[in-house]
């Protein structure tokens, strides 16, 4: 992935990007040998040489928006993200990002279980690229915002996956860069939790930054998105208002 810091604000710019995955399949493997002796059927030969998690995609981002990222379970939402965050090389195509990003994928990267809450605030926010002095001036509103009580104390191996959620998601957004990558956290939060977590990011975007979220529930990406794009075999079907995408989405799967 190429960096350019040419543009006056954040910006994520796709052409053409392609991620292929490859399957390897040994038909003459010991384990299918095994299998077949038992009479379990190892599944039909495949013939493909990969899977295309993300295929020939083309999409613009610019500063101030917040996209959603919509579809069925494999359609590429999540390989999608990743690969914007660098975590995964293009099979071809190009992505360039200006603007530092934040991720908030695996809530468990970056911190330690037999840590605190505390503790694992700058363990975090080390790992994501910040000094010690930016992360002791925020540290005190990670901790209000999270609201874990005597938790924010205790090893996080105690914590509910709620609470690693919200501390997650408050350590991530307090050290703030231009582009936000979130990728289904909203689950796993509370009604309270959520609501926060919407104004959080709404005052994210108003200081000029980028929203790229992925989720399946549909209302709350209406609510927190100006636009929506669904893809399936890691291909865009729709790009748009996020209420007209959304309807277009819904009769499909009806109708599927």
């Amino acid at each position: 992935m190429s960096s350019n810091v040419v543009s006056t604000g954040p910006r994520i710019i796709i052409r053409r990007a392609q991620l292929d995955y490859p399957l390897v399949r040994d038909q003459s493997s010991i384990k299918s040998a095994v299998f077949g002796a038992l009479g379990f059927r190892t599944g039909p030969r495949i013939d493909k040489k990969a899977v295309h998690a993300v295929n020939g995609l083309s999409l613009t981002i610019n500063r101030g928006e917040r996209v959603g990222l919509i579809g069925h379970n494999g359609a590429g939402k999540s390989t999608l993200l990743r690969t914007i965050a660098g975590i995964y090389p293009l099979t071809d195509g190009s992505i360039e990002v200006t603007g530092r990003m934040q991720g908030l994928f695996d809530l468990g990267t970056g911190f330690e279980s037999e840590a605190t809450g505390r503790e694992n605030i700058m363990f975090r926010g080390l790992s994501i690229g910040f000094s010690p002095r930016q992360i002791r001036e925020r540290a005190e509103e990670i901790i209000a915002f999270a609201d874990l009580g005597e938790f924010i104390d205790l090893p996080m191996r105690t914590y509910s996956a709620g609470m690693y959620v919200r501390l997650g998601f408050a350590v991530s957004t307090y050290l703030e860069g231009d582009i936000l990558l979130v990728d289904e956290v909203f689950g796993a939060g509370d009604a309270n939790f959520q609501e926060r977590a919407i104004r959080r990011m709404n005052d994210l975007i108003d200081r000029a930054g980028i929203l790229m979220l992925v989720g399946h529930d549909l209302a709350l990406m209406c609510s927190v998105c100006t636009r929506l794009v669904w893809l399936s075999g890691g291909q865009m079907v729709l790009d748009g208002d996020p209420r007209e995408v959304a309807e277009v989405y819904i009769r499909s799967m009806r109708a599927a």
